[in-house]
């Protein structure tokens, strides 16, 4: 997890997660409208994840 990659998670969450998948971005995208919290977390989960 780069440093960058995760201060685009903080600053707008879907961008951060672009290269894992339409499914992921949508989710986080959701996540995002409902609160800025759920979408930096949603975002750092996925990122976290090196199977997605």
């Amino acid at each position: 997890m780069s440093f960058w990659r995760v201060l685009l998670s903080i600053i707008c969450p879907p961008l951060a997660v672009i290269d894992k998948g339409c499914g992921s971005i949508f989710i986080v995208f959701l996540l995002w409208l409902c609160g800025w919290v759920p979408g930096v977390i949603a975002a750092l989960v996925i990122i976290n994840n090196p199977n997605r």
